[in-house]
């Protein structure tokens, strides 16, 4: 087949719009693909590098705050669905898929214009704007999260799970031991994002005190940023601190809890491998959909939310102790979280894609 992709800005896009095109490859080795992405966000290098054919347009998302700057936002829509139209007629694609940011709008919106069918994946509980919109005209909208069903129309929407999560349960264990630490005592991962942050350093910075004299090992993600700052505090040997980590995930296989943000992929990370989280939902996104995201684990049982504002030293240490001294919660955590995952979830939006192919 045939297939544009398009998904832009951050990894929470990018990463599932890969997993679908590498399901695509599995599937029909000989299909065509064509990402469409922004001309300045990660996607221009990640993609390119994949070998995946790139075309990069500029777009810009809207500003709430301003909302006179928004008739540029308009004028590069509309140069933006121009220019997605000559692609589209020069491609000839069988089907436009669509992964969210706000590239995916203008895009998707000629595709619709071009009579071409379009299937596109949110992987929050909260519809983005660029969602929201094409929702209107997709053949199909798969969604990460079962409460993100009511928010599109019934005939349209299916729970399919968030495609990273196939990928996530094929990646090999790593051993905590490659980092030092004992095979037989738990270990707790703390990160806040791949970059970091400001605010939580501080917080965090903290908590390492009153982790000395804990049963447990404790692992420190600073983000690479902010590594520095932790140079001269003192830590027993059950911490360690790291700038960041190639193989997370394969780490968290290895793990028994996790404290960290609540976007798309951490929530797709968790309960693709059904590991225990104490959630800290940044309040600085779109519509409060970290959240969001967090308290769908919540209400399902599978996570602990604490609020930035709440987090603290005597909070976090209290939360962790509780889990590790309840067993029974515990247990019942990391069924919760498994419940929640999809395991086959690449494979059923490749499904949706055929389908509406015919």
């Amino acid at each position: 087949m045939k297939v544009i992709v398009v998904a832009g800005g951050t990894g929470g896009h990018i990463y599932p719009a890969i997993a679908i095109i590498n399901k695509i490859r599995e599937k029909e080795p000989e299909s065509e693909i064509l990402y469409i992405g922004t001309s300045d966000r990660m996607e221009k290098d990640i993609i390119p590098q994949m070998g995946i054919e790139f075309i990069g347009l500029e777009m810009s998302g809207l500003n709430r705050k301003n909302i006179f700057s928004n008739f540029s936002v308009l004028k590069k829509f509309k140069v933006a669905v121009k220019k997605s139209r000559e692609i589209i007629r020069e491609f000839k694609p069988d089907v436009v898929i669509g992964a969210g940011g706000y590239i995916t709008a203008p895009v998707l919106y000629a595709a619709h214009k071009e009579n071409i069918p379009i299937l596109i994946h949110e992987q929050n509980s909260i519809p983005g704007i660029s969602n929201k919109f094409i929702g209107n005209f997709a053949d199909k909208i798969c969604v990460s999260l079962p409460n993100s069903l009511h928010l599109f129309p019934k005939s349209k929407v299916i729970y399919t799970g968030n495609p990273r999560s196939e990928e996530i349960i094929k990646i090999e264990k790593l051993s905590k031991k490659k980092l030092g630490f004992v095979e037989n005592k738990k270990l707790v991962i703390i990160v806040m994002g791949s970059l970091g942050s400001t605010t939580m350093t501080l917080k965090i910075k903290e908590l390492i005190p009153g982790f000395h004299e804990k049963s447990y090992q404790v692992l420190i993600i600073t983000g690479k940023k902010y590594y520095d700052e932790y140079k001269d505090i003192d830590v027993s040997s059950n911490i360690k601190i790291v700038p960041f980590m190639d193989n997370l995930i394969g780490l968290m296989k290895d793990s028994d809890l996790i404290v960290s943000r609540a976007g798309a992929s951490t929530i797709a990370e968790i309960t693709a491998i059904g590991l225990p989280a104490i959630l800290v939902p940044s309040p600085y996104v779109t519509n409060n959909h970290q959240y969001k995201n967090a308290k769908e684990l919540e209400d399902a049982g599978a996570c602990v939310i604490v609020m930035e504002e709440d987090f603290s030293k005597e909070r976090i240490i209290r939360e962790i102790d509780k889990l590790f001294d309840h067993k029974e919660q515990y247990d019942k955590m990391i069924q919760n979280s498994k419940n929640l995952g999809v395991a086959d979830s690449a494979t059923r939006i490749y499904d949706e894609i055929r389908k509406i192919i015919g």
